[in-house]
């Protein structure tokens, strides 16, 4: 690059991030780093290895990473582009680069039917191939967020039921570990045959107490305040097994 082309790259860049209407990314490390590798990427660019791809043809290849477009069909179009001839090979092998150069994308086996089925009706239908590629990229960010929520309410299922199985245990009067009741604010562990309650105290700490119930309206006997669950089970785990006081 000459001079005037490397500071107008950087400015490219520097635009684009800015656009971003969240000062959070804009100000977040993570996004910060990724902006700094792609400068550096975008200025080192004159001294690459891969000869053949200038930056029209690089955009689009990052671009169809994920969505499955057979790779003869990518060669074919990225051939009418200006540069070299291109091979099977230099562009299978140019997207094995890309994936490993960015590890957030790369095609997911589980969205190859879909996209292919979807590249082939807009293929058929003459659509050129930057639409489909765009097409594609929206397809999978569904299909990835969709994934994601399933993902999100399965946990959620799962610790719902095991929220539930401990509550039970809790109810029952067998012991358990810290649990928490539907609507109350404290949380209950039975050591021992014991019961202990934690309540919320200041500055986010929590008021240990021995009950008898799990009642958090009960006045219980005060053992101290700790800043969490963890500290509160390496108290009881002791105290669980000594004489008490009557109280």
């Amino acid at each position: 690059m000459v001079e005037d082309e490397r500071v107008w790259a950087v400015k490219e860049l520097l635009f684009s991030y800015v656009r971003s209407p969240s000062l959070r990314h804009i100000r977040d490390p993570y996004s910060v780093s990724k902006l700094a590798g792609e400068i550096v990427k975008r200025l080192d660019r004159g001294s690459s290895p891969w000869k053949k791809w200038d930056a029209q043809r690089e955009l689009l290849l990052k671009s169809a990473i994920a969505c499955w477009i057979p790779p003869e069909d990518l060669r074919t179009f990225l051939n009418q582009m200006d540069g070299p001839s291109l091979t099977s090979t230099d562009v299978t092998q140019r997207l094995v680069a890309l994936e490993e150069e960015d590890h957030y994308s790369f095609a997911r086996e589980e969205f190859r039917d879909s996209c292919l089925a979807i590249y082939e009706r807009e293929k058929a239908g003459g659509t050129e191939l930057t639409a489909i590629i765009g097409l594609l990229r929206a397809h999978v960010e569904n299909e990835e967020e969709r994934l994601r929520t399933e993902q999100r309410d399965r946990y959620e299922r799962i610790k719902e039921q095991d929220r539930l199985a401990r509550e039970q245990r809790l109810l029952s009067g067998a012991d358990c570990g810290w649990t928490q009741l539907a609507k109350s604010i404290c949380w209950y562990s039975r050591r021992n045959g014991r019961t202990y309650r934690l309540s919320p105290a200041k500055d986010k700490r929590w008021h240990l107490h021995r009950v008898t119930s799990v009642s958090d309206d009960e006045k219980g006997s005060l053992m101290g305040t700790y800043g969490g669950r963890a500290d509160a089970t390496k108290v009881i785990a002791t105290a669980a097994y000594q004489p008490e006081p009557r109280w």
